[in-house]
């Protein structure tokens, strides 16, 4: 059962923290062809005001929730090496706690950290992650 309540914890902070990255970069990104230069900074720091308050937690939520999970799943490494789900799944971790040190170094530590200030590459390890998900459990 407690696994069950993480699961759930962990899918409904991982949707919003995704969410987020899937809206900003599919779709805001076009507020600059629509609005002027001041236009489009008053809307997008009106839609930041209530990301900040959301978006970071979220993402805090599903890295931890997600080692939890991972100590529930993993399994033992057999003697011939690591399984197909243990290899995608490890893969899921490293990018989930990747994305979790740079959201929470930038947001609670405001250090700007591994270079990278857009979200287009935390954007593609989300979908990179989602992608894994499924193929991890095809045997």
């Amino acid at each position: 059962m407690t696994y069950l309540i993480i699961h759930t914890i962990h899918l409904f902070a991982a949707f919003i923290y995704g969410g987020f990255l899937i809206a900003d970069n599919l779709f805001l990104v076009h507020i600059k062809e629509a609005f002027s230069a001041e236009e489009h900074t008053k809307i997008r720091e009106s839609f930041m005001k209530y990301v900040r308050k959301v978006v970071p937690p979220s993402l805090i939520v599903a890295v931890v929730t997600g080692l939890y999970l991972i100590t529930q799943v993993f399994g033992p490494i057999a003697p011939e090496g690591m399984s197909t789900f243990q290899i995608l799944l490890s893969i899921k971790a490293f990018l989930g706690i990747w994305l979790g040190l740079r959201g929470g170094l930038q947001v609670y530590f405001k250090i700007q950290p591994f270079v990278f200030k857009s979200h287009v590459l935390p954007f593609s390890f989300v979908i990179t992650i989602i992608f894994l998900s499924q193929f991890m459990w095809i045997q």
